[in-house]
């Protein structure tokens, strides 16, 4: 039946493999534990209807079997009071439930089949559900640090780029010009009082450019 084809679907799931694949790991993971939470409901709905049927089925074969009996004593009453008309129809109308009773029989062999196939796909349905349920947090957080890690190589790739590199090489050329300068200047005229603490506040002034510089490289 068709719910036992998606059942067995979901037991051969490999979870792993499908939280690999998907865009969303964790949305994935929790669509996959309900789907097996709601087939798990169907086939506990179908076990119960299929053991019901197979109770009716033995129901019927019985009561087949006791119509057996009853028109078999019948067609020996008719027999001894010498009415054999009336005792072939009797004959005959136990044989009809005789045939009728082998069906039941088949049927309810059949359905003894079906309900252990139902039930041997309820426990596995169960156990896979069961390590699903129980995998679902790591199989989340492995999902959750991969991005993380996908980030992170991100980052290192567009930090490690020759563009950025080269704008913090020049960048850097002019501190070191400016510096140069600086000092060539504090040569031509003089160390003078104002001249040592503008000095000072030019040289916070670069660091703190610098400190920005880096901090955006960092971050780009």
């Amino acid at each position: 039946m068709a719910l036992l084809e998606r059942v067995s679907t979901l037991i051969r799931a490999n979870i792993n493999d499908l939280v690999d694949k998907a865009e969303d790991p964790e949305k994935m993971i929790k669509q996959v534990i309900l789907d097996m939470q709601n087939q798990l409901l169907q086939v506990k709905t179908q076990v119960a209807i299929a053991i019901a049927d197979q109770h009716l089925l033995e129901k019927k074969q019985k009561e087949n079997q006791e119509k057996i009996g009853e028109w078999q004593r019948k067609a020996e009453l008719a027999v001894g009071k010498k009415q054999d008309d009336l005792a072939r129809a009797a004959i005959e109308r136990s044989l009809s439930y005789k045939q009728s009773a082998q069906n039941f029989e088949q049927q309810v062999a059949d359905q003894k089949v079906e309900v252990e196939n139902l039930k041997t796909a309820l426990r596995k349905l169960e156990q896979k559900l069961e390590e699903a349920q129980a995998k679902c947090d790591l199989l989340i957080a492995q999902a959750r640090r991969s991005r993380v890690v996908g980030k992170a190589r991100t980052a290192q790739s567009a930090a490690g780029d020759g563009k950025h590199i080269e704008t913090f090489d020049r960048m850097k050329q002019k501190v070191v010009r400016a510096e140069a300068v600086n000092q060539a200047h504090q040569e031509l005229t003089g160390d003078s009082l104002d001249d040592r603490f503008a000095s000072l506040e030019r040289e916070d002034e670069i660091e703190r450019l610098l400190a920005e510089i880096k901090n955006r490289t960092a971050s780009a």
